[in-house]
């Protein structure tokens, strides 16, 4: 069977292939039929098929939702007592077929653009023959709004403990007659029922608070949604009211500081990085998939794949039983953007946004200065050769004041049958850095159409996003962080140039170069082009069942280029004679996921069942080419041929392919019953090409959750503290692939060249071990979770403790060879676990007329253990491994890795005093205190003095809202780690005469001596403790009321700032260092430093 699977893998890709192009095709065909000019449309103009028999009201409602394309709006208590009804039409108009189904009701309808709304039908007034004397009613009208002054329609108004009420109307507007010592009770979903004495008063407007609507929400799912109040795993949403505002790098920034266990860091100020994402704790050593999943719109994506103005709402499935519907690609937790889509719901309407930043570097190294040189050299500490004459603070030269735009333009349209939202993006941003920047040009289109009386509905997405930013270097990054150490080293009496306009060099000063030389003697670019095409088709072909099938085509095409002059300061040094690198890359994702969605309610049972089967492929391929030794420097990069290094083997070239797929089955099923008791179960199984030969290429990813709503039990009925209570736990197995393919066989590579039969030779060798028992890494994650809310809403929030057991990590093991062809052996052989608390609380404290206060606290923790890395075939030579760079010219390592402990242990040696010398005293191997001459400096004498993994993450933010102002204030922090402060490891010894040092390097270490040592060392003394509370995010905003103006509706101004202030006690430039991989708390010298930024910005509805 798996033979016959693996052989028919390349019909199926083809097949697939075709069928995506042939479907794309007659979907952009479909977009361009339906394109025009649309309206909304009555409910006597929208035809219906429907065919129910007994069923309740709220289900028949939904179905002719469905079959609208309209928004029905009902008070779940006017609708509740309808329990037995039947409808039956064919191709009949909506508004006939609502007067038939709510004849022998106390229920009527209304419209209001696309939306019906069920209103109760006003009480006919009878009259009654009696000896008493009559009660003069009085007629009382008014209107009903929410707390934002938004009309409210379809309120129940009733008569408290009587048989008169109404409903308000389109406009939120109502009439009754009623007694003067009447109370009218005003009802509606979501709000709290609102009380008002008649009295002598005739009119009586009402605004109604909002009480537990979230417990309503829909919260995005694997491949569907739920509402929140079913949920039975542990997922966060936030919306994006609640955005990070500013300018933020991606999507993963939008969300800092706003769940529990997701910890969002932005370590870099380079525009062109992102953030840094770990949820839940590290779960691999060596797996393919270190980071969260992230899906956008249905389709796997990455944080930078839509514009962040561009995204309605984010969801978070934490832990494994949510994520495994995801299987080997949810192992680290899954998060879905959902971007503004296209709806019928809509009026047409252009909405724009944009703002504009300015930024400054958050803190600075306190460096000499060109006077402190001179007072040097007048006391004698330093030589008068290093006095070079000028005065330069290398920093302002290489920095400046940048400047940020960003425009988002979004234009909605259509009706019920047709709908469309077009969206432009443009994103300009400027760096701290001279020739650091970032451009990119998104646009985006989804449109909508339903065919065949709506059974048959068809979705389409076109997104193209190109970008393109400066490279000072022939790496990755497009910024080179040498120029921000050469900036920080640098002699500040040294000019930036010379007498003839050359930049002053120092040639004979190891690893010392002109920042701005570098800035200034080099040119690249590179340009990105992102475009993504997908469409969706769901059926409906009898009720209750949805058939749905998923076509995706995405490629990313990178252009890349790079090149160096003859005064640069390669030639200077090494006679390059100018050097130009040409690069690119292409990579081609290929998906189509089918699915079938089954629901039915029945009495007191409500189930969804799913089952699907996806198909994913990867096809990546790319060249690089380098040159040097060109006679001009006019054509950069642009004529990389013209270099005479090809001619003397000085030059390189480069090309590669790889392909990857994987097959994936998968089911589940949501169960409730009575709305108390609550059960969801799943199962997925994948087979990938990474496994391709091995035993066992298939995995089953299983979970299962339930949830039990304490607050609906009887024996809750009574009180009154509660609004909601749920208990809820799950259990669930994701996995992770190895990065490697075919490493269940035997493979061989090009070695080095040897001398035969007169001509020099590349042989063949073994370059893998085969491994046919390799498999996934397995994760089995348990969690228990209580949801609340309180007092109406006033109090809510979730608690979760996790456990998560990782088995079969993939780790490379010494062998003997021989027997073995290769020296290592890759195999799945470690123990990994992960445990937590998260804590995620909601109040508010404060709801006024005019002024509101909403805040919410998120704490969580997590603790990490590599629990084991052998069995019986395979052990590690050491139980450790060592990780991490210390850099030139320390040259150590700086992390290790040892099992029965956590990741990220720094691993140095301890001093713990200084002598009169100024000296190192250690800690010895024994405890005792060792002098710096009879230390070793041995790896033995090297002890664990710090872990840059925080225990603690907190957050707090909170939203004011004042009449028509704003504010919201994010504040965040992480506590319990430690960071290596690379500057100070490096800068602040005094006994460094050929680069610039901390000025702190004159203080007195422990408060005794100033530091006599002249070898530079990696020790505790430079780990400092990494505790930070940073009040992130502030912004302040004002929105227009009442705007009479025949084209705009609405309007917003605001002003904001992001990373606004730290409180810590580390000394470095930012406590928010690196947290991923094998060896986190680094503080890198080579960094670009983190900014501060100030934002003004609009947003306009027109």
């Amino acid at each position: 069977m798996k033979q016959f699977i693996w052989c028919h893998l390349y019909a199926i890709r083809k097949t697939m292939r075709t069928g995506c192009r042939i479907f794309l095709l007659i979907s952009l065909g479909t977009q361009l039929l339906f394109a025009g000019a649309l309206t909304g449309q009555t409910a006597r103009e929208v035809k219906i098929d429907v065919q129910l028999e007994n069923r309740s009201l709220q289900d028949v409602l939904t179905e002719m939702e469905k079959k609208s394309g309209l928004s029905f709006v009902y008070n779940d208590k006017l609708v509740a007592e309808y329990t037995r009804l039947s409808v039956s039409a064919n191709r009949q108009p909506l508004s006939v077929v609502l007067d038939k189904l709510l004849k022998n009701t106390k229920l009527s309808y209304l419209q209001k653009d696309n939306l019906i709304i069920i209103v109760e039908k006003e009480t006919p007034r009878t009259e009654i023959i009696s000896n008493e004397i009559p009660i003069q009613q009085v007629t009382v009208q008014g209107k009903v709004t929410d707390d934002k002054n938004e009309a409210l329609p379809g309120v129940s108004v009733k008569v408290k403990n009587g048989q008169t009420g109404t409903s308000t109307d389109a406009e939120g507007k109502y009439r009754i007659a009623v007694d003067p010592g009447a109370v009218l009770v005003f009802s509606y979903i979501g709000f709290q029922d609102e009380e008002a004495l008649v009295g002598n008063k005739t009119v009586i407007d009402v605004v109604m608070q909002g009480s537990i609507a979230s417990l309503r929400e829909a919260v995005v799912i694997g491949y569907g949604t739920q509402r929140r109040g079913d949920v039975t795993s542990a997922v966060a949403t936030v919306k994006s009211a609640n955005f990070v505002k500013g300018p933020v790098l991606d999507a993963g920034q939008l969300l800092q500081g706003k769940v529990a266990g997701l910890t969002v860091a932005t370590p870099s100020g380079n525009p062109t990085d992102g953030s840094q994402i770990l949820l839940r704790g590290n779960t691999t050593l060596f797996g393919a998939n270190a980071n969260p999943l992230v899906i956008v719109d249905g389709i796997p994506g990455d944080l930078k794949t839509v514009a962040p103005e561009d995204i309605e709402s984010v969801d978070v499935l934490k832990d494994g039983s949510s994520a495994a519907i995801y299987g080997v690609r949810g192992s680290n937790g899954v998060i879905i953007i959902t971007t503004k889509r296209a709806k019928g719901t809509f009026a047409n309407s252009v909405d724009y946004s944009g703002y504009a930043t300015t930024q400054m570097i958050s803190k600075k190294l306190d460096m000499l200065t060109a006077q402190d040189y001179r007072d040097q050299i007048k006391a004698g500490t330093r030589l008068a050769s290093w006095d070079a004459g000028g005065s330069t603070d290398w920093l302002k030269e290489a920095t400046r004041t940048p400047f940020t735009q960003v425009h988002n333009l979004t234009i909605r349209g259509g009706n019920a049958t047709t709908n469309y939202l077009a969206s432009a993006n443009y994103r300009a941003l400027q760096g701290i850095f001279r020739k650091s920047d970032n451009n990119t040009f998104s646009g985006r289109i989804d449109v909508n159409h339903s065919m065949l009386d709506d059974k048959l509905k068809l979705n389409i997405g076109i997104l193209n996003q190109t970008n393109n930013y400066t490279r000072n270097n022939n790496g990755d990054n497009s910024f080179n962080g040498w120029i921000y150490r050469q900036t920080v080293i640098r002699n500040p009496t040294e000019p930036v140039r010379k007498e003839n306009g050359d930049f002053y060099e120092q040639t004979g000063n190891f690893d010392y170069e002109n920042p701005m030389a570098l800035l200034y003697e080099s040119d690249g670019e590179a340009k990105n082009v992102n475009s993504r095409m997908n469409a969706t088709l769901t059926y409906r072909p009898i009720n209750n069942l949805k058939l749905s099938a998923l076509f995706s085509y995405a490629r990313f095409n990178s252009n890349k280029g790079y090149a160096e002059t003859k005064k640069h300061i390669s030639n200077i040094k090494s006679g390059v004679n100018g050097f130009a690198s040409v690069a690119s890359d292409l990579s081609i994702d290929r998906l189509t996921e089918w699915t079938a969605e089954y629901t039915r309610s029945f009495n007191a049972h409500h189930f969804t069942l799913l089952g699907g089967y996806g198909y994913q492929e990867n096809e990546s391929s790319g060249n690089y080419s380098d040159n040097q030794d060109f006679p001009t420097d006019l054509f950069g990069y642009n004529n990389i041929g013209l270099g005479e290094g090809i001619k003397n083997q000085l030059a390189n070239i480069s090309s590669y392919k790889t392909e990857s797929n994987l097959i994936s089955f998968f089911g589940r099923l949501n169960y409730s019953y009575e709305d108390r008791y609550l059960l969801m179960a799943s199962l997925r199984r994948e087979g990938a090409s990474q496994l391709f030969g091995a035993k066992n290429p298939w995995g089953n990813f299983w979970a299962v959750s339930g949830g039990w709503r304490i607050s609906n039990e009887s024996f809750m009925k009574q009180q009154r503290l509660f609004d909601d209570l749920k208990l809820r736990a799950g259990y669930g197995i994701t996995g992770n692939p190895p990065k490697d393919g075919f490493l269940s066989q035997p493979l061989i590579g090009y070695g080095d060249y040897v001398y035969t039969n007169g001509k020099w030779s590349r042989i063949l060798v073994p370059s893998t071990n085969a491994n046919p028992f390799i498999r996934w890494e397995e994760k089995a994650e348990a969690n228990i979770g209580l949801d609340f809310s309180m007092l109406r809403g006033r109090i809510s929030g979730s608690v979760d403790v996790y456990n998560r057991r990782i088995k079969g990590l993939l780790y490379n093991y010494e062998v003997p060879s021989p027997p073995n062809l290769y020296r290592t052996t890759t195999a799945n052989v470690g123990k990994m676990e992960n445990k937590g608390i998260e804590i995620m609380l909601n109040f508010i404290p404060v709801k006024a007329k005019d002024f509101t206060w909403n805040t919410s606290v998120n704490f969580s923790t997590n603790s990490n253990k590599l629990i084991s890395l052998s069995n019986e075939l395979y052990q590690t030579t050491t139980p450790y491994f060592t990780t991490g760079a210390a850099g030139v010219p320390i040259q150590t390592f700086t992390n290790i890795v040892t099992i029965g402990k956590g990741i990220g242990d720094f691993y140095g040696y301890k001093v713990i005093d200084i002598d009169d010398n100024g000296k190192w005293i250690y800690e010895g191997r024994d405890g005792k205190p060792v002098n710096y001459d009879n230390f070793a400096h041995a790896f033995e004498d090297k002890k664990v003095i710090g872990n840059g993994l925080p225990k603690y993450y907190a957050g707090w933010n909170n939203n004011f809202s004042y009449k028509h102002f704003d504010l919201s204030i994010t504040m965040r922090g992480a506590f319990g780690y430690q960071i290596i402060n690379s500057q100070r490891m490096y800068m602040e010894n005094p006994s460094i005469q050929n680069y610039n040092i901390l000025k702190s390097a004159y203080d007195p270490v422990f408060g005794k001596k100033v530091l006599n040592v002249n070898a530079l060392e990696f020790n505790s003394y430079y780990v400092e403790n990494g505790d930070f509370w940073k009040i992130d995010n502030i912004t302040l905003g004002y929105t227009f009321p009442q705007i009479k103006n025949k084209y705009l509706k609405g309007a917003r101004f605001y002003v904001s700032s992001l990373n606004t202030f730290v409180i810590t006690k580390y000394k470095g430039l930012d406590p928010e260092v690196n947290r991923l991989g094998l060896n986190p708390g680094m503080d890198d010298r080579d960094k670009y430093p983190s900014v501060r930024s100030f934002t003004a910005g609009v947003n306009l509805n027109f």
